[in-house]
């Protein structure tokens, strides 16, 4: 038997280093998260604030920016690592691209030099936790009608709004707000416990359940000028930290396809159907090598994004393009996985569903699928569509 990396010579394709991180970040999954993940998204809780110093140690979070205590590394070996947490549960994955990809990155790229020497270095490590507040209730793949408002008041700003759907909301010592000014829109860092600042966490999903996710509520909140990060101006900058986490989704969602391929093949060869193993009959093989194609090449994609990444190449089509194909394909084998496993393929005691619930919402958030495929048409006929 050979797995889906070795049917497409994937470690061929990784450094010595790349293949280290992937392997200290398995381990950490299969030690520290596996024995507890199906319990987390049960009961619908995540200890965000105990893991949270473990992945700061294992220099996960902000991993691919420099300074600061940040890891530096590669934006491929990043890669690797939402890969491997994801294969885990999309919810982990999440957790760590909101707090390095949207929160770090914004304060890195567009932050002042006090407030990258304030927040980065506690940031990386663990000991502090960001969300990022862009999405609004009424206003998700159109940011721009955002109606969060900042006016100054002042040397201060005061802030009015609302924002849904944030993860690491409830349990997050700085939020990144991004608000509509008479400047354009602009972004500042709320620090939690702010008067007029307070966030909700959201429950009855099915959906990412080991995960934290939260209302924010802004009612005159008084921030001093400092608050405002300098760098960011118009909503090109809340989409640049969104490119940065589509591309950890290029590979993560991977990591969920191929945790339950690999379950669905253990099951298909130890049950028995109608006296024979399930993984000897042809649909169940025919199944089995579609999936295992689809997820090898959304593999090599992946990796051909990272290496041009890695060279300042990608373009965010380029990128749009990945997530697309990562997060629809990851679905459809996470579906037909759970066709296998037959009833048992429900419970918690498999992972496919509980991966399948959680493509879910990481088809849509970070831009839907249509949305990307808008992104596709507009850079292949030049025409935009999205109005």
């Amino acid at each position: 038997m050979v797995t889906v990396d070795e049917l497409f010579a994937i470690d061929s394709l990784l450094s010595d280093q790349e293949r280290e991180i992937r392997q200290a970040v398995r381990q950490f999954g299969d030690q520290r998260l596996r024995p507890h993940i199906a319990d987390w998204f049960e009961e619908g809780t995540f200890p965000a604030r105990e893991l949270a110093p473990e992945l700061g140690k294992l220099g996960l979070l902000g991993m691919h920016l420099d300074g600061y205590g940040c890891a530096g590394t590669s934006a491929t070996e990043y890669g690797l690592a939402c890969l491997e947490l994801e294969a885990v549960d999309s919810g982990v994955r999440s957790m760590v691209s909101v707090q390095g990809s949207l929160a770090m990155t914004a304060i890195h790229h567009y932050g002042s030099e006090e407030q990258k020497r304030h927040w980065l270095p506690d940031m990386a490590a663990g000991r502090v936790i960001g969300c990022f507040g862009l999405t609004e209730p009424d206003f998700g793949s159109n940011p721009g009608g955002m109606r969060t408002r900042a006016v100054r008041d002042g040397a201060d700003w005061i802030v009015n709004g609302a924002k849904m759907w944030i993860t690491n909301g409830s349990v997050a010592d700085v939020a990144v707000v991004w608000a509509r000014t008479e400047e354009g829109i602009r972004g500042f860092l709320v620090p939690a416990g702010t008067p007029g600042f307070t966030a909700r966490e959201m429950h009855r999903k099915l959906s990412l359940r080991a995960s934290i996710t939260a209302e924010l509520d802004l009612d005159g909140v008084r921030l001093p000028g400092d608050a405002l990060l300098p760098e960011g101006k118009g909503l090109s900058a809340p989409l640049g930290c969104l490119s940065e986490a589509r591309f950890g989704i290029v590979f993560g969602a991977l990591g969920a396809a191929r945790d339950c391929l690999a379950a669905a093949i253990d099951y298909a060869r130890t049950r028995e159907v109608f006296d024979k193993p399930l993984a000897a009959y042809q649909l169940t093989q025919a199944k089995l090598a579609d999936m295992a194609v689809e997820l090898g090449k959304g593999e090599l994609l992946a990796l051909h994004l990272g290496r041009l990444k890695d060279r300042g190449e990608v373009r965010p089509e380029q990128v749009s393009a990945g997530k697309l194909n990562s997060t629809r394909e990851a679905l459809a084998i996470a579906r037909q996985c759970r066709t296998i496993l037959g009833a048992n393929g429900i419970t918690l005691d498999y992972p496919v569903l509980r991966h399948a619930n959680n493509l879910e919402s990481v088809l849509t958030y970070e831009g839907t699928a249509e949305v990307h495929q808008l992104v596709l048409g507009e850079a292949l006929t030049g025409a935009k569509a999205f109005r």
